[in-house]
């Protein structure tokens, strides 16, 4: 009988590690639930091969934009340089179209990077780089990110693609001859996971390139 009552117990303990490690892998490697989470600073750069008039929108999907610079209304109408410079309606100039809004997107953290804290520049430095930004546009999303990340034991980044485009469509006229978006997810982590790597495909600029970033904390 205590033979028998050994097998019971050994039997479920070995049950209730199955359902643990089930709901371990839950947490982290499937698809995060949709909750209301903000879409921090995306911001949107212009390289036209020569000076001209451009029509720039997005949108996003279970949510609402919130804040826009300079100020989108039924989208921008914008006079785009080579240099990147953008000039908006009132004669104003910009480095970049700004927004960010308020939805419900599902991000998928099946595939990553987990990254200690203290080497998030050198991290992002590298991807960043290797996805087509230039200098100019590293630097200002580490700027932006570095605080969020630098202090936190790890940090697990999914860049996110097709969900993306998805959930918040762009429009740019006329159509660009290259166009990357890159946007992160980051998600502090306290001590590593294991978690599949990330295969990112390396971006070429060619004619006129439209380069956004953007990213969200998920707490």
């Amino acid at each position: 009988m205590k033979k028998f009552i050994g097998k019971r117990i050994l039997y479920t303990l070995v049950i209730i590690f199955a359902l643990v490690s089930v709901i371990f892998t839950l947490m982290y490697f499937a698809p995060a639930d949709p909750v209301s989470i903000i879409l921090a600073k995306p911001v949107i750069y212009l390289y036209p091969e020569k000076e001209m008039d451009v029509f720039v929108d997005v949108s996003v999907d279970n949510g609402e934009i919130f804040v826009t610079y300079p100020e989108k209304g039924d989208g921008w109408n914008v006079t785009a340089r080579p240099d990147g410079k953008i000039i908006d309606k009132n004669g104003i100039m910009h480095s970049y179209l700004f927004w960010e809004a308020k939805s419900k997107i599902k991000f998928d953290l099946s595939e990553g990077f987990v990254v200690e804290g203290k080497n998030s520049v050198e991290f992002l430095q590298e991807k960043l780089s290797y996805l087509g930004m230039n200098q100019n546009e590293i630097n200002e999303f580490i700027v932006y990110w570095l605080p969020y990340m630098i202090d936190n034991p790890y940090n697990l980044v999914s860049f996110q693609w097709e969900n993306y485009d998805e959930f918040a469509p762009l429009t740019v006229e006329p159509k660009p001859d290259s166009i990357q978006r890159v946007y992160m997810a980051l998600k502090p982590l306290d001590k590593p996971i294991e978690i599949p790597v990330q295969q990112l495909e390396k971006f070429e600029r060619t004619g006129f390139t439209v380069i956004e970033w953007g990213g969200s904390l998920i707490k």
